[in-house]
């Protein structure tokens, strides 16, 4: 059975997936065998035969090495740059649960540790009709812990306290922060690091700078995030 985690954002561009390739590569020079899996990805360009390309999956392979095959890391792929509820509105293909999670259980049944990335900030919806599914649905529904990534800069208190706050109330299980675009020595950056683990009881477990190929953290450390999960 794999070992999962579930890394989610304070809001989009927060670097998220920039952090993701960085965790499967340290995964994978540990000789571990770790694979890549979002549910829904808009704002993709398109090949010249007219087929989407998976922006972020290409850029987590592209990092990390790994030889997953794009087709199997993302089931809905939008070209329209909004959130996947309205993409699919605009577009078709609609999100539905169950062809999502069976695509994330068929990678965790190749690999022995499984990335899921989500879209934008906990909130993100990833369908809004007469069916109605949150990113949130996604976590409990294979009872995934999770990593928050967050800009290191200025209103990162307000984003990362809001999202933690919301994630424990719905019974969330978080087992840390990651800062993006840290820099070193920012009186800015240290003491929202020292007021985001104050204000939420959680480690800043990682410092990512810009332009970084390796994450900082020790390998047992980053192992002992992932969890053996099961459906709800």
């Amino acid at each position: 059975m794999s070992k999962n985690i579930f890394i989610i954002g304070t809001g989009t561009d927060v670097g998220k997936t920039y952090v993701t390739g960085l965790i499967i590569k340290k995964l994978r020079e540990g000789g571990k065998s770790a694979a890549y899996y979002k549910a829904a990805m808009s704002g993709n360009e398109r090949n010249a035969d007219g087929s989407l390309i998976p922006g972020d999956a290409l850029q987590v392979k592209t990092m990390s090495g790994m030889e997953q095959p794009l087709e199997e890391m993302c089931p809905y792929i939008y070209e329209t740059a909004v959130s996947p509820h309205l993409a699919a509105k605009i577009e078709g293909n609609p999100v539905e649960m169950e062809y999502m999670l069976k695509g994330f259980d068929n990678v965790c049944s190749k690999y022995d540790y499984v990335t899921a990335e989500g879209s934008g900030g906990i909130l993100c919806p990833l369908r809004f009709d007469e069916q109605k599914i949150q990113l949130e649905d996604f976590i409990k529904a294979r009872n995934l812990s999770c990593l928050i990534v967050a800009d290191a800069g200025l209103g990162t208190i307000n984003a990362v306290v809001l999202t933690a706050e919301y994630m424990k109330a719905r019974k969330m299980p978080i087992k840390g922060i990651i800062f993006n675009h840290y820099e070193p020595g920012s009186k800015l950056h240290e003491d929202n690091r020292f007021m985001c683990e104050s204000m939420t009881g959680l480690k800043v477990v990682a410092c990512v700078k810009d332009k970084d190929t390796d994450l900082e953290i020790p390998f047992e450390v980053l192992e002992g995030f992932y969890e053996e999960t099961e459906e709800a």
